[in-house]
């Protein structure tokens, strides 16, 4: 993908190869300007990118605030790489991390990966204006920080495993690996917004694993924290997000933190373009359907399942009341996997899964439901008052009688009582 224009360097010193590599990449034009000038150059160009590539000077902090004001004034997310800059965080907290000594394939890079979610942003935005011109009842956009919703795999051996799960756990969703292999089954599994790979891997390993994330499109662009040594034959420009990271797991997940946040952000947009896709029928949050798209399918596999005499079966998967609500997210996002595409789905009220098995007799639905609730037991992510623990669901299977309507049947399924999991 070549870079997207207009491109603003922001630097007191004039860096020409830098700027021959994002013209070289298909940026045009790109634009240098200090930091005296930067707000202003921002609001009159409205760049698709913006680029700090030196620590240089301290910068009074009212220039980062005009910086971040003028940013904010932009329609569209707009990446802004930076090396590391006093006072920089704290008003621009999105800011992606590039080493001052970064080589310019690097930048190139990161900056087109962030380019990709600016694209999509552009289309969600589109698309949601068009849809909020005919159906005033849109999906609404989510709130909050996309790191409330955001996973991280952590995978390790060694003695820093602890503690950088620790670390992750107080931020954000964790997953857990001890071996590389466990790591690529999560991946396949699980939506997951970064990976931390710790010690105890050795460079044959490594190598492997980084590869295949690099080859695999799905995974292109995760951010990884890295810290082993990288090995010395993979090229680092084919993971655009890999740092090589080092120091205190409170600072290593404080370094990675925004990369996870712009990845959560682009799983968010994905979800919201499904949902615009569906015209509002899927809910943006889970995949799964709305509760009114739902009960409109479900209408829809009653009537048919009586007109041709088949079966239909539904059944709700319920969980311990307190849960909190990146588990319960997390268990609507991974029904939505491993429902079948003959089945439907939605995420209710309570935070309870209602799932609909067509053409499914009462003992077929239950063995599924069963395997349901066996891996949502044992993959689903714990509350995060209890990480060591699992979470079983209470299933209550229904199947649709003769003299069954949607309300009747969905009755049947209210109360739940343990069906074991496999």
């Amino acid at each position: 993908m070549s870079l997207q224009g207009p491109l603003l360097v922001i630097a007191e010193d004039a860096d020409p190869i830098l700027v021959h590599a994002l013209e070289s990449a298909g940026a045009e034009p790109v634009l240098q300007v200090g930091w005296a000038k930067a707000a202003a150059a921002i609001a009159r160009h409205a760049p698709a990118g913006i680029v700090m590539p030196q620590a240089g000077d301290a910068v009074p902090a009212k220039t980062f605030d005009k910086v971040a004001q003028a940013l904010a004034e932009l329609a569209v997310f707009t990446p802004v790489l930076a090396a590391p800059l006093e006072g920089l965080r704290d008003p621009l907290p999105d800011v992606l991390p590039i080493a001052a000594d970064a080589a310019c394939e690097r930048v190139v890079a990161r900056l087109a990966s962030a380019q990709r979610v600016r694209t999509l942003h552009a289309t969600v935005a589109r698309r949601a204006a068009l849809v909020a011109e005919k159906e005033p009842e849109a999906p609404a956009w989510p709130d909050g920080d996309p790191l409330d919703d955001a996973t991280m795999l952590v995978c390790g051996r060694g003695r820093t495993y602890p503690g950088l799960g620790t670390a992750v756990g107080e931020r954000l969703g964790l997953i857990g690996a001890l071996g590389i292999e466990t790591a690529a089954r999560h991946l396949n599994a699980r939506d997951v917004d970064g990976i931390v790979l710790g010690d105890g891997f050795g460079p044959r390993t490594l190598e492997a694993f980084l590869t295949a994330l690099a080859e695999d499109p799905r995974f292109r662009d995760l951010p990884v924290a890295l810290l082993p040594e990288l090995p010395a034959t993979f090229d680092a420009v084919r993971l655009p997000n890999l740092e090589c990271l080092s120091g205190e797991p409170a600072a290593i997940v404080a370094a990675i933190l925004p990369l996870v946040r712009l990845h959560a952000f682009e799983a968010r947009l994905r979800r919201q373009l499904a949902s615009l896709d569906a015209q509002g029928l899927v809910d943006p949050a889970t995949g799964l359907f709305t509760i009114a798209g739902f009960l409109r399918d479900l209408a829809r596999a009653v009537d048919d399942a009586k007109a041709r005499g088949a079966a239909l079966s539904i059944a709700r998967f319920s969980f311990p009341s307190g849960l909190d609500q990146r588990a319960s997210l997390d268990a609507a996002r991974l029904a939505g996997r491993l429902v079948r595409n003959v089945d439907f789905a939605c995420r209710a009220s309570d935070g309870s899964i209602l799932v609909a098995f067509q053409a499914t007799p009462l003992d077929k639905a239950h063995a599924v439901a069963r395997r349901l609730a066996s891996v949502l037991r044992h993959t689903m992510l714990a509350p995060a008052d209890d990480p060591t623990g699992r979470i079983d669901a209470s299933v209550t299977l229904a199947m649709l009688k003769p003299a069954d309507t949607v309300e009747t049947l969905l009755t049947r399924v209210s109360e739940p009582s343990p069906v074991a999991a496999e």
